[in-house]
């Protein structure tokens, strides 16, 4: 027979138990008596800037009724500067340079010196173009080389249900904003096109950091993640993937809706 002690203790025991049990299936570390718990709110804002080149088709009319697709380019480390031409050295600012009857509307901004692209910008520039530019809002697509290759990845990947379709060239990413970024967001994600360029030979930006990217997408679930790589190329990937026709027509191809 159980003792009378021993009986009333077994209750308080097994909830003990069970509480330890429960603790230990957990995570989340109890409260301590060394630290204290508190809150913080305030509100920040800051002007920003861009200088910018703009191409307009040949056939764009303020007045008229028809919208155009725009492709929104972001250039490189050695484009940044206080010199806005600068950023037309590669890609589609230099290609309507040859092609007048380019046809979509090309919005280039510049870095400044010693940055980097920044989101807070690049959204707040599209969309002052897109409140003054007879632009397709379903058709904007984003692209950019080397540093801007990162700026579209980190662009895209924040604002997918801004874009129908994106295109990095010899960039590369965070994948935890893959995999671990805004569930609201994840459905525009999961239907943005993405092609991504990249040389097997790149010294600069290792051609791991753009396949890692589009694994992390495939692994999310993304419809279309293509990833072409030139074997023979090495940083400059962009000359040959600018240049192709094809890319641009893969572009008018997809709409955001």
């Amino acid at each position: 027979m159980t003792p009378p002690t021993l009986r009333a203790a077994i209750p308080v025991l097994t909830l003990l138990l069970g509480i330890a049990a429960t603790n230990a299936g957990t995570d989340e570390p109890a409260p301590d008596n060394v630290q204290t718990t508190h809150s913080f709110k305030t509100r920040i804002s800051r002007a920003v800037s861009a200088d910018y080149l703009l191409f307009l088709p040949k056939d764009y009319r303020a007045s008229g009724k028809k919208k155009w697709p725009l492709i929104y380019f972001l250039h490189g480390a050695g484009e940044r500067g206080s010199n806005v031409w600068k950023v037309s050295a590669h890609g589609p600012p230099k290609r309507v340079r040859q092609q007048p009857d380019f046809p979509f509307i090309v919005l280039s901004p510049q870095c400044p010196p010693g940055q980097r692209w920044d989101n807070e910008t690049l959204i707040a520039l599209l969309d002052s173009i897109l409140g003054k530019y007879r632009v397709d809002k379903t058709r904007v697509y984003l692209t950019g080389l080397s540093m801007g290759g990162f700026g579209t990845w980190s662009l895209g990947l924040a604002c997918p249900e801004r874009f129908a379709a994106i295109a990095p060239v010899c960039g590369g990413g965070d994948r935890i904003s893959v995999l671990l970024g805004n569930p609201k967001k994840v459905e525009a994600l999961k239907s943005l096109p993405v092609w991504a360029f990249h040389g097997a030979k790149d010294p600069v930006v290792k051609l791991e950091e753009s396949e890692r990217m589009v694994a992390a997408l495939r692994k999310l679930g993304c419809k279309e993640v293509e990833l072409t790589v030139y074997p023979e190329a090495k940083h400059d990937s962009w000359t040959e993937t600018y240049d192709n026709s094809k890319l641009y027509d893969w572009f008018l191809q997809h709409q955001r809706r």
